[in-house]
């Protein structure tokens, strides 16, 4: 009951975010704005890994810097890596995380709750004080966590304390897309056919009123364009497909796969494409909004 009671208020935010996003006024696209033109690229080959609760040794998940510090004060994202199997004792944190599931299953929930195994593309909360567990199972278990305030604290039970935030699992079946048609920041003029137009899932906050926000970014096989973003920061990993990315200027070409990481700041334009079988989805983190146009 406490999935479906966060999942239902969890559509009713949705429903009321692409009502104020559907009445505002569309906006022109510059696709070649001035501003900083630079990215930051961390491919998944490139993480590095270590214990995500140092206190548990061996048994602890691995865990990969993309961005940030959770160690240390300030928003940070990282990779959680989980064996097959892996089971966590009951526990809290003393901060709210975000979690989407990269690859493998994971079950994150109260520690009497019936499993719920989250497959790649799912989406979830943990809400601060909030006393739960985190199991696993398949061989590649990794999600992405992304934090707003660190440190990043494991703590016991007894420390557990109520936030006032409510738990929401949301399976990747449940993700609702739009296309471009409802969103009224992406000109469709600019997207040559129906194959080639993107759709977005809004997750958390409000892209309409220039507040940092969440929002997956799913890309057919095959599409090639830009992403233009009018945020003073943008942060973005691959959740699924071969993101293939190039570089402004340069002839040079990298392959995000799942789990890689690539962020800006201020006005910026980045060119990709999705070179897959299955759709590219990929996870943005923005203040503010941002365009999708196919070349």
């Amino acid at each position: 009951m406490k999935n479906i009671r966060t999942f239902i208020a969890l559509g009713l935010a949705i429903l009321v975010t692409i009502w104020g996003i559907t009445q505002a006024p569309s906006q022109s696209i510059d696709t070649n704005p001035k501003g900083d033109q630079t990215a930051q690229i961390l491919l998944m080959s490139e993480v590095e890994w270590s214990p995500l609760n140092p206190a548990r040794g061996d048994r602890s998940p691995q865990a990969g810097t993309l961005w940030g510090d959770r160690t240390s004060s300030g928003a940070s994202g990282f990779l959680v890596k989980f064996v097959d199997g892996f089971s966590s004792p009951p526990h809290i944190h003393n901060v709210t995380y975000r979690g989407v599931a990269i690859s493998g299953t994971i079950h994150n929930n109260d520690p009497n709750a019936e499993k719920m195994w989250l497959p790649k593309g799912s989406y979830w909360t943990q809400p601060a004080g909030d006393v739960h567990i985190t199991s696993a199972k398949g061989s590649d278990n990794i999600a992405y966590i992304e934090i707003e305030e660190g440190p990043y604290l494991v703590l016991p039970p007894e420390k557990a304390f109520d936030s006032g935030e409510k738990s929401i699992n949301v399976d990747e079946s449940n993700i609702v897309w739009l296309d471009a048609s409802n969103i009224s920041w992406i000109d469709k003029s600019k997207i040559s056919t129906s194959e080639e137009e993107p759709h977005l899932a809004f997750l958390w906050g409000n892209p309409e009123e220039v507040e940092l926000n969440g929002t997956l970014l799913k890309l057919q096989p095959g599409f090639s364009g830009k992403i233009h973003s009018h945020a003073s920061t943008l942060r973005a990993v691959v959740i699924q497909g071969q993101l293939q990315y190039e570089v402004l200027g340069k002839t040079k070409v990298k392959t995000l796969e799942p789990g890689s990481y690539l962020g800006s700041k201020g006005e910026s334009v980045h060119q990709i494409a999705c070179e897959a079988e299955e759709d590219c989805i990929i996870y943005v983190r923005a203040e503010g909004k941002y365009d999708v146009v196919s070349l």
